[in-house]
């Protein structure tokens, strides 16, 4: 079969979402970066840091089902835009004097924004790529999350060591707002198979058998995995370098970015050989499956070893390796979804797959905070936490390998809609 042309635009598109992603990421990124000064100001405990980190994903699951069914209805680009809009204005109350109180309420606001981003975004983009064509641009997608640390840390760093932390917040609304406007006027639908014309060609397969296939469940196991890592990363990293270490603020925006900046390049070379593979003739359980799980389970190994070494150096090296390497997995879940999935379902199950996953984000920064806060010591509470993300990633990986089987799994799912109840 002659592969489908992409349209024209379409990277166009895939820019102003990497760029979306890019502001997704940074808004996350900015608690654990300010940490430390959070923590002074307020008088904060690690307990109470470590509910804060995790109050961001008290509604993103919830939100992210709920917006992720709306999509299906409604044109990506409205969604997309009213999205960025509430991540703006989530921004604005921290730039005065605020109590923990209200700073975690506007961090819950702001999770409920971004909850349903990453899966919005990749049926957006999924409009503008044929199947065969979608994992570079998933990795695209991707590197948002990578450049929005590497790029918003040293300048959201600077105005916190120059400045205050309130200025940092004040600066990703004001961001957020610039998006918004160039998305109102150069976003636009993707053409690939709208919504109506989905409807009318494919059959639509029950919701839960989608949710219960094999390779759904996978997704969510390895995931999970992964954004423990990424989640623990996005609370604890910084003050890590800086209590446990003894960086300074200004050194530790600087090594927070080494995660990511190797992340990056992991996400675009998965994304590269994904691709590579499936020209050559793989299957998408190679191609997609084993090339995702693989660095996971590569990544814990590496992190078990981060207590038993010594050094400074040696320790942020193990960090940096082990949780970049777990990156590679969102390149090829979300395309192995829409593998098997009917394109007027796919925004609804890309989205309760990522509210599945993101649970990690509740349970890891709270989890380490108490682990910090009763720990005969500050070095040893974050010892522990780093071994617990150890295992948890071996252990989804593992999942994620025994059980992605995309290539088989929509003619297995088919065959279950037309089998006869009795037979």
């Amino acid at each position: 079969m002659t592969a489908q042309p992409t349209p024209k635009g379409a990277w166009r598109i895939a820019f102003l979402l990497f760029l979306f992603m890019l502001l997704n990421f940074a808004d996350k990124i900015v608690v654990g970066l300010a940490g430390v000064p959070i923590m002074t100001d307020l008088k904060l405990e690690p307990d109470q840091f470590g509910l804060l980190g995790s109050s961001f994903f008290f509604l993103f699951s919830i939100s992210a089902i709920a917006i992720g069914f709306l999509a299906n209805r409604i044109a990506a680009r409205w969604v997309l835009l009213t999205l960025a809009l509430i991540w703006a204005l989530a921004q604005f109350p921290m730039v005065s004097n605020i109590s923990f109180t209200t700073l975690l309420i506007c961090r819950v606001i702001l999770g409920a924004g971004e909850g349903p981003a990453a899966a919005v975004a990749a049926h957006a983009i999924y409009k503008w790529f044929p199947d065969e064509k979608r994992t570079l641009p998933t990795a695209v997608l991707s590197q948002g999350s990578a450049f929005g640390i590497i790029i918003a840390v040293p300048a959201l760093n600077w105005l916190i060591v120059n400045y205050n932390w309130h200025y940092a917040f004040g600066a990703l609304g004001v961001a957020g707002l610039i998006w918004a406007v160039a998305w109102l006027a150069l976003g636009q639908e993707g053409p690939l198979v709208p919504a109506s014309v989905a409807a009318a060609e494919e059959q639509r397969i029950p919701y839960f058998q989608l949710l219960t296939s094999r390779t759904f469940i996978g997704c969510c196991a390895a995931s999970f995995g992964a954004y423990w890592a990424l989640s623990l990363g996005f609370t604890w990293f910084t003050p890590f370098i800086v209590k446990a270490l003894g960086f300074s603020q200004q050194q530790a925006g600087l090594i927070s970015i080494l995660p990511w900046i190797f992340g990056s390049v992991v996400v675009l070379m998965t994304g590269w050989i994904s691709q590579v593979l499936m020209a050559r003739g793989f299957s998408t359980r190679g191609a997609r499956g084993v090339l995702g799980t693989i660095p996971l389970i590569a990544g814990g190994i590496i992190l078990a070893f981060v207590p038993y070494v010594d050094g400074a150096r040696l320790q942020i090296a193990l960090l940096v390796a082990g949780s970049g390497l777990s990156g590679s997995i969102y390149v090829v879940c979300a395309p192995m979804i829409s593998e098997f999935t009917p394109v007027s379902q796919r925004s609804a199950v890309i989205s309760i797959y990522g509210a599945i996953y993101t649970l990690a984000g509740i349970l890891a920064p709270s989890v380490t905070g108490n682990l910090i806060q009763n720990a005969s010591g500050l070095f040893e509470g974050y010892m522990a936490g780093f071994t617990i993300n150890a295992v948890i990633l071996v252990v989804s990986g593992l999942l994620g390998l025994l059980l992605l089987w995309p290539n088989t799994e929509r003619e297995r799912l088919l065959g279950a809609v037309r089998q006869p109840k009795f037979a």
